[in-house]
């Protein structure tokens, strides 16, 4: 990080400053009276030779700005705000300065004090202006270089380049089997079946070019495309289903999330419209995109206690985990590494970090209904069922005149329209908990008439109210834990009840009652039952002021069997209303917003040593200003910060994605340390490709296609000579760069987990490939505070590929997790590829492996056309595709089927590209 200081001085500024100089006659002498008491205690350590904690006090225009703390040492004309005094005096948790020595003197702390008060008056120096500045690549604009001659494709131009200069010759291209198992796992994660091999070499024999061209077009249009990138995305964002924290509870329906990313890759969605919508998705017709946001780990509000200080702390570390997403997936820099001082590497103040957070300051973690366009999937699925839940209510209103309807998280009971001023509901038990109550009319049936804010006060007998569970938690709109719970003396004969009393008389059909939605919505899957509503009944108040009953649970049920059509109507109205829960919008896990307050600077990253007041913005460095300010709404802010993101000359945004994609092309990144492009990371080892690759990103000049276009990138990049080299060793190019960072070969590497699970499971054939919804179960139902345990994940019922898997912080499946499978604690912009002894007992004796071997088995010998050697070498074409060679035949002709299947299983062929 560096900070320019210039003179900025117009002829106004001159006569406002010898305006200034005149008023200040009489005022502290800097030369006479300040500087020797900097030079004396302070220039040693904070001078032009050495500057500890990043702070001079040789330059005024470098007070101003301040050192690592990121805030101003001085503030001219307000000694409160100025940093330098603390420090000097010790105050405020700050360490006294000097550290060592005597302390300043009371009267030297006074003449500084009063010089600040007096404007800071510095000769020579007042119209000094301390600016930030980086000379580092990544920070500076993206500027497109012109492209080597001698190459078709424009990356094999910029790469043979390199090749030359080094003196090392390329590799010559890779056969037809290992090209298209190649290209198949990069652009599915599903290795090639055996007719799609025999089917690539007939025709690459034919025409090379055209075969290769039709596969890549093929895979790239495949759905299974999405999938694999899709899980690239979640990868470093750190998308789990459980919160990490203690409890480790789960995120009901967080896959909703995954499922977008899954769209979003499959139907190309510019990378600068897939930004937007993930952080600004609930404007723009797809609220599950911002699951972006609240991806991370966290600590839930419930487990921290109602301590200020924990919860002040609990959500500054929240806020945190929103920067690590951000920082890590789209701007490639450590943004939390200025969370407590400013970045020791990279030209990121403490007041960027804090002006960041302040944009997400309207985020929490939690769920809500995401916000849908009119054309969305699941919009369109719920307005068919709508119309289906409509006759069916209509039979119910007709014949029944009420009913009570089953939402899992709530219930709602419909009752004839009443105009009243007030509900009176009465309940059945003696011990009741409700978290909220709703009340709607016909007209307005999504408007909440109960609601405290709506002017609606609940009035109720309090001697039955249980202490810490006023009633008034019933109507504040807020659902969960915190609830009003009542109880009847024992014996008694008295019931809990409540009324609802309207700031003006209402038209009113139906009440909803939930004891915790907030079990149901957000933390499924625990032993703790969600609390079951009791039995209760609804008058309404009458113009004499009597009450007359209008609803009651259990009342329609009797009506039920008594007329005919009503008990069919019921049941497929709750056969609907299951389908909707599960096809239609549903509160999911992908963040809730709340209304943002101001933002300060805290120092040394504690909640509790506010200072200075920042608006919502970006990087200084990068001219984040964003023209907001404190009262500025969370959907601006988000919006706004958004747009400023995806501005073709961003610095970052289009570098980090592109690189991003060639390390998931080639194996490792322009840049080795992808999620990192400041000082500390990697420095590129091709700069001007990947500037090439950034401004052909944001405007395409070769494939001719749409700008942002992720799917044209990698086709691109699969296109080129260097993705279809061979990966054989050479002895020269080995000596000259083992690493093969240079591309002169395709660097050969393990495959991941999932390719290694999901392709056991299409050589079975029992792998099941449908797209999208609810993740499939390992994991047990659990108590709060209790661990997840696997119970079952090699059963049929988990044969979908394993990106549907439920991701569960803190567990080990017991199986893949040994092939560096992410535990989602940690940003994994790159996977460890470690070599355990576990890999090849898991792959031999997991119960897993041992099943799989033998449905492999048992469909070579159904497939297999002849004796013996037949079906082994349908075992071979199945896991490997290809034919096993005379010596590998008779290596197996003594052994058990499922036993060459589980030992092509354990080979190094199976588990790495060519």
């Amino acid at each position: 990080m560096h900070l320019s200081l210039h003179r900025n001085l117009t002829r106004a500024c001159w006569l406002a400053c010898l305006a200034f100089t005149v008023g200040a006659a009489g005022a502290i002498d800097f030369e006479e009276q300040i500087r020797p008491i900097f030079e004396s205690n302070c220039i040693d350590c904070h001078g032009p030779d050495k500057q500890k904690s990043a702070l001079r006090l040789d330059r005024r225009a470098l007070l101003i700005r301040g050192g690592d703390s990121g805030v101003p040492a001085i503030v001219p004309g307000d000694p409160a705000k100025s940093h330098l005094l603390k420090m000097i005096k010790g105050i405020d948790g700050v360490e006294r300065m000097p550290p060592k020595g005597d302390p300043l003197s009371a009267d030297e702390i006074a003449l500084i004090e009063e010089w600040i008060q007096g404007g800071a008056q510095w000769p020579g120096q007042m119209d000094e202006v301390a600016e930030l500045t980086t000379d580092h690549w990544s920070f500076l604009p993206v500027a497109r270089p012109e492209v080597p001659a001698g190459a078709a494709n424009p990356v094999d131009a910029f790469l043979n380049r390199k090749l030359v200069e080094a003196g090392i010759q390329a590799n010559g291209p890779a056969g037809p089997r290992d090209l298209i198992r190649r290209a198949s796992v990069i652009l599915t994660g599903l290795p090639p079946q055996p007719e799609e091999v025999e089917a690539f070499e007939a025709a690459f024999g034919k025409d090379p070019e055209a075969a290769y061209a039709g596969l890549v077009d093929r895979l790239m249009g495949s759905p299974h495309f999405g999938e694999r990138w899709a899980q690239h995305w979640l990868d470093v964002i750190r998308w789990a289903e459980t919160n990490g924290s203690e409890s480790n509870l789960y995120r009901k329906n967080a896959w909703i999330y995954r499922d977008y990313v899954i769209r979003a890759f499959n139907d190309d969605v510019p990378y600068d419209r897939f930004i937007r919508e993930q952080l600004a998705g609930d404007q723009l017709g797809v609220g599950e995109a911002t699951g972006f946001l609240v991806a991370g780990p966290h600590v839930p509000a419930a487990t921290v206690g109602r301590e200020p200080t924990a919860i002040r702390q609990a959500r500054a570390d929240r806020m945190d985990e929103v920067m690590q997403t951000v920082g890590a997936s789209i701007l490639g820099v450590t943004v939390s590494c200025a969370r407590c001082h400013n970045h020791k590497f990279d030209p990121i103040t403490i007041r960027d970090y804090y002006s960041l957070t302040a944009v997400f300051q309207g985020v929490e973690f939690g769920g809500r209904w995401p916000e849908f366009a009119d054309d969305h999937p699941r919009k369109l699925r719920a307005k068919e069922l709508y119309r289906e839940i409509a006759k069916q209510r209509k039979t119910l209103r007709e014949g029944a005149g009420q009913w009570l309807e089953d939402w899992g998280g709530f219930h709602d009971l419909t009752f004839p329209p009443t105009s009243t001023k007030a509900l009176r509901i009465d309940f059945e038990w003696p011990n009741i908990g409700v978290d909220e109550l709703d009340v709607y009319g016909p007209a307005q049936h999504n408007q909440n008439l109960a609601l405290a804010s709506a002017g609606t006060v609940l009035k109720t007998d309090d001697s039955l109210t249980k202490k810490g569970n006023e009633v008034w938690k019933a109507n504040d709109g807020k659902v969960g834990t915190m609830a009003w719970r009542a109880q009847a003396p024992k014996g008694s004969k008295q019931k809990p009840w409540v009324e609802v009393h309207f700031s003006e008389e209402q038209l009113v059909n139906r009440f909803r009652l939930s004891a915790n939605r907030e079990y149901y919505f957000e933390t499924d899957y625990l032993s703790i039952n969600t609390p079951k509503i009791a039995g209760f009944k609804i008058s309404a108040l009458q113009g004499d002021g009597t009450w007359k009953e209008v609803g009651k649970t259990g009342w329609a049920k009797v009506l039920l069997t008594k007329k005919p059509g009503l008990n069919e109507a019921s049941t497929k109205l709750h056969g609907l209303i299951a389908q909707l829960v599960e096809e239609g919008p549903r509160h999911s896990f992908v963040g809730k917003f709340t209304k943002p307050g101001p933002t300060h600077v805290l120092l040394r990253g504690s909640p509790e040593n506010p200072h200075d007041e920042v608006p919502p913005a970006g990087f200084e460095i990068m001219g984040g200003a964003l023209e907001l300010d404190s009262t500025s709404p969370d959907p601006l802010r988000r919006k706004r910060y958004a747009d400023w993101l995806t501005r073709a000359e961003h610095p970052l945004t289009a570098r980090v994605m592109a690189n991003r994609i060639w390390h998931h092309v080639f194996g490792a990144g322009i840049v080795a340390t992808a999620s990192d492009f400041g000082r500390a990371g990697a420095p590129p080892t091709h700069p001007d490709l990947l500037d090439w690759l950034a401004a052909e990103f944001v405007e395409p000049t070769v494939s001719g296609s749409q700008s942002w276009s992720i799917k044209s990138m990698i086709r691109m990049l699969v296109m080129s000579e260097a993705f279809r080299r061979s990966s054989s060793p050479d002895e020269a190019g080995m000596r000259a760069d083992a690493g093969s960072g240079l591309l002169w070969r395709y660097r050969p590497g393990r495959v991941e987990a999932e390719v290694i699970r999901d392709g056991i499971l299409q050589a079975s054939g029992k792998l099941d490939r449908r797209l999208g919804g609810r993740s499939f179960r390992i994991h047990n139902v659990k108590k709060t505070y209790a661990q997840w345990e696997v119970v079952d994940n090699h059963g049929p019922d988990t044969w979908r590929r394993m990106i549907y898997q439920e991701r569960m912080r803190r567990v080990d499946d017991r199986m893949f997790t040994a092939f560096d499978f992410p535990d989602c604690g940690q940003v994994r912009a790159k996977r460890p590829v470690s070599t355990t002894p576990l890999q090849a007992l898991n792959l031999m004796n997991s119960q897993f492996v041992i099943g799989q071997s033998q449905l492999i088995a048992a469909r070579a010998e159904s497939e297999a056309r002849g004796g013996r050697d037949a079906r082994v070498r349908r075992v071979f074409q199945l896991l490997l595709g290809r034919e096993p060679d005379a010596e590998e035949l008779a290596a197996c002709a003594e052994v058990e089927l499922p036993l060459v299947a589980r030992s092509l299983i354990n080979s190094n062929e199976f588990a790495f590209l060519p």
